[in-house]
């Protein structure tokens, strides 16, 4: 008969659901820390306003071909004219509507963003858990690399990259993640670090099991809030990244985007002649999309940070405190009392 450590039995006890009166294993309560945080921000009203703004966008990218079916981007023979009820936001020097550019740009724009973003959080949480959990030779190598990447400034990496790499959205994506991972495995890594030397992370290793196991079912899920904080920077800082390369002529002139909006209307000189409705659609678009992410990334920082919260309900200084006493005191106090007296 095998005798085993109080550690291996109460993890395993943890480990197993339909154990009776088991403790939650970890990952579960990381899974219920996310459902918490999700429920949370479905009551915050930073959260709920980002997200309206997100889905308005989203669903104008969806709707383009059914509002404007023909080709946005063909030349026409008007010219550039204001808004007017044929054209609410007026027409490009070229003829082409700029409402139809709008909508089909926020396809390209929002595609490349939340791709960007998410491959970057990916490759940091990777290299973040990685170096954390290894620790050691691995740790001081996958640092220096970090390191490496986050001294190099950001624009002229951009710039020397898209100039030399074939244009196109593979392109400017691969660009965004390369030039926009390590930022957040640095804050990755840091969070891995204080995970890594909990209890309940020095019993999974005591009983065995497998490293890859221990980092996506014990560590990834405890830091679901900062992830999701670290996504909406990394789909921010991407928006933005590509808005710039195309704005600087270093994207794909043919993709329809926002950047590339601008990008136009400068070349068609919009904004020295004072042409508003060309260029401000599209900035006002990149305005709004990163508004809405910060609503979110704030709100997100307000319900898992307890410094941001606001209290529920004002209290006075001055105000008495509410002391509840059970009702069964007085009757168990009487008691004795009487006792005493016979």
């Amino acid at each position: 008969m095998s005798i085993q450590s109080p550690e291996t039995i109460a993890h395993a006890a943890a480990a197993d659901p339909a154990h009776p009166g088991a403790p939650a294993a970890p990952a579960a309560r990381g899974g219920r820390q996310a459902a918490r945080l999700v429920r949370a921000l479905a009551r915050n009203g930073k959260a709920v306003a980002g997200l309206a703004i997100l889905i308005a966008f989203i669903a104008m990218a969806l709707v383009a071909p059914l509002v404007f079916p023909d080709d946005p981007s063909r030349i026409g023979s008007g010219g550039a004219t204001p808004p007017s009820a044929e054209h609410w936001l007026g027409t490009t020097a070229k003829g082409q509507d700029v409402l139809a550019l709008t909508m089909w740009g926020a396809r390209s724009s929002l595609l490349v963003g939340f791709v960007a973003g998410i491959l970057s959080t990916i490759v940091g949480i990777a290299v973040g858990l990685t170096s954390a959990y290894v620790g050691r030779r691995l740790d001081d190598a996958l640092s220096l690399v970090t390191n490496v990447f986050l001294l190099i400034p950001g624009l002229p990496l951009l710039v020397l990259l898209a100039a030399f790499l074939p244009p196109g959205l593979g392109t400017v994506i691969a660009v965004l993640v390369i030039t926009g991972w390590a930022g957040s495995a640095r804050v990755l890594r840091s969070q891995a670090l204080s995970i890594r030397g909990k209890d309940y992370i020095a019993a999974a290793i005591t009983t065995g099991e497998r490293p890859l196991r221990i980092v996506l079912r014990e560590m990834l899920p405890n830091m679901a809030s900062i992830v999701m904080t670290t996504l909406l920077g990394c789909i921010i800082g991407a928006i933005g990244a590509q808005a710039g390369l195309e704005f600087l002529g270093l994207g794909d002139a043919n993709t329809l985007s926002w950047g590339t909006n601008l990008f136009w209307a400068s070349s068609d000189g919009a904004l020295m002649i004072g042409q508003w409705w060309i260029f401000v659609p599209s900035g006002l678009a990149i305005a709004l999309v990163a508004f809405a992410l910060a609503l979110c990334n704030y709100a997100v920082d307000e319900i898992t940070n307890p410094r941001l919260r606001r209290p529920r309900r004002a209290v006075s200084a001055t105000a008495p405190t509410a002391v509840d006493r059970p009702a069964a005191a007085p009757a168990a106090a009487a008691a004795p009392a009487k006792e005493e007296d016979r």
